[in-house]
């Protein structure tokens, strides 16, 4: 994706129009209202797709510089446009990522897949939770969702549908191919939601939820983990259901699929070096992650989540599986490390000059004013903030707009600060399934041509709304059992 002028224009227009015409509210500062100008101004180039990502962000962070909208010192705004780099959070994705080219480059993402299938594929829908299970096993791992959907599961999906004859260009989608393409990207952000390493910017929720919060929440990889499990789970079992009744495929029953699935495993042979040794760190990272050291032999053994995924990198680098030149191009990883950085620091300083506080406030008297009680307040705006993803083409541009002012407004309604963080942090994910440019995994599966964009947009808003359903009573319900509120 190169430079694209209109977006460009557009994008400086709104960050011009801002800083120059638009008076400083009152209670806000000038350098933060200035700083809101370069941020809008980002977001808007983001969601316009003027240029990449990191190329926008590199361009932020020469700006923040540059005018010095943070810091009244000059000589202090290099560092703290730079501040976010040594973010714990953000190297924990993008090293993260780097592990899970090994995932990919040894084939243990094809042969986990191609496993499910052959024990459960024998029906259409068993060829789906298959794919579900494929996911939810490489979602802790595997902070690219693009990756995991679009890269491992998808290439899956494509192979069982062609075996069935099923394709967009002879007009048999709807055989098999168009329900199991929408399974495999429904699955897509049910699993991003349960860890917190499952999609790159879950750590950005967790670092605002921090600041927010002043630091009183702090969720570490075990907790999110806990407290998505049960709604993560009853989502992956109905969610192939309701596919299933929207767009019943034609084709029920497919045992050819289990012997396909059989048949390539026997063409990948014995079970390889580089995936036990894939198997051997998933398995050390899960029981790092989740804190079973200091479970089992007290605080002291607490091993950093960011410390863990160095540790599992450096695995795959002494024993081979990764060689440095697999870590250097693996773009996508420090793609993410520059722009995570870059939007981090923007929110984060947002934050500190008190932008943040100012415009939850201002959400709060708005919404307050309705007289709904902070149950329907905080509800009112959990749906707007996750229906407002309709106007956005990344995840990312759409948290670091509007999570920490409206999680910020609900607070200050009343509503109680743990349950309404992990209910947010779930939205986050769940507006993933909206439309067919609302996350990396989108293009890759719509472009196929399985679905029409109506038969997309479609299970996207049904499956949006069970998905809030199922969070809101199952969550809720599984989170007051664990005591968190």
């Amino acid at each position: 994706m190169g430079f694209k002028p209109l977006p460009a224009a557009i994008a400086v227009a709104i960050a011009l129009l801002i800083w120059f015409v638009i008076p400083v509210p009152e209670g806000v500062t000038p350098n933060a209202w200035h700083l809101l100008a370069l941020f809008v101004g980002t977001i808007a180039a983001i969601i316009g797709k003027a240029m990449p990502i990191g190329a926008l962000s590199m361009i932020a962070v020469a700006l923040v510089a540059v005018t010095g909208v943070t810091n009244d010192k000059p000589s202090g705004a290099i560092a703290d446009a730079l501040s976010s780099f040594s973010n714990s959070l953000i190297w924990l994705i993008g090293v993260s990522i780097m592990i899970s080219r090994g995932i990919i480059k040894t084939g243990l993402g094809a042969r986990i897949g191609y496993l499910f299938i052959a024990v459960w594929g024998k029906k259409t829908i068993g060829i789906a939770y298959s794919l579900a299970l494929s996911e939810l096993i490489l979602a802790p791992v595997t902070p690219s969702n693009t990756a995991r959907g679009g890269g491992i599961i998808h290439p899956i999906m494509r192979a069982i549908a062609g075996s069935y004859d099923s394709d967009p260009e002879k007009g048999t989608q709807g055989r098999i191919g168009r329900y199991l393409a929408l399974t495999n990207y429904h699955a897509n952000p049910i699993t991003s939601a349960m860890f917190i390493t499952a999609t790159a910017p879950n750590p950005l929720v967790v670092k605002l939820i921090a600041d927010v919060t002043g630091a009183q929440i702090q969720l570490s990889w075990g907790t999110w983990a806990l407290a998505m499990l049960l709604p993560g789970l009853v989502a992956l079992a109905v969610m192939p259901l309701i596919v299933y009744m929207l767009y019943p495929p034609e084709i029920k029953s497919t045992p050819n699929a289990a012997q396909f699935a059989r048949e390539r495993l026997q063409q990948l042979g014995p079970i390889t070096r580089g995936e036990m040794i894939m198997l051997g760190v998933f398995a050390i990272l899960l029981v790092l992650w989740a804190g079973i050291p200091a479970m089992l032999l007290g605080a002291g053994w607490a091993v950093d989540a960011t410390t863990t995924a160095f540790i599992g990198l450096a695995l795959c680098l002494i024993t081979g599986v990764l060689t440095w030149d697999d870590v250097i191009k693996e773009k996508s990883a420090w793609d993410t490390i520059v722009w995570f950085g870059a939007l981090v620091m923007m929110a984060t300083f947002l934050n500190k000059l008190g932008l943040i506080t100012w415009f939850a406030k201002s959400i709060e008297t708005g919404i307050g004013s309705l007289g709904l009680g902070w149950m329907g307040a905080s509800a009112l705006l959990m749906l707007a903030y996750l229906y407002a993803h309709y106007a956005f083409a990344s995840t990312t541009a759409h948290i670091t707009a509007m999570f920490a002012a409206f999680y910020g407004a609900g607070l200050a309604l009343g509503a109680p600060a743990f349950p309404f963080a992990l209910m947010m942090a779930a939205a986050s994910n769940i507006m993933m399934t909206l439309t067919h440019y609302a996350t990396g995994t989108s293009p890759v599966i719509f472009g196929s041509g399985y679905a029409t964009l109506g038969e997309w947009w479609k299970t996207g808003a049904v499956m949006s709304v069970v998905l809030i359903v199922i969070w809101l009573v199952v969550g809720t319900t599984w989170w007051r059992v664990l005591g968190y509120w």
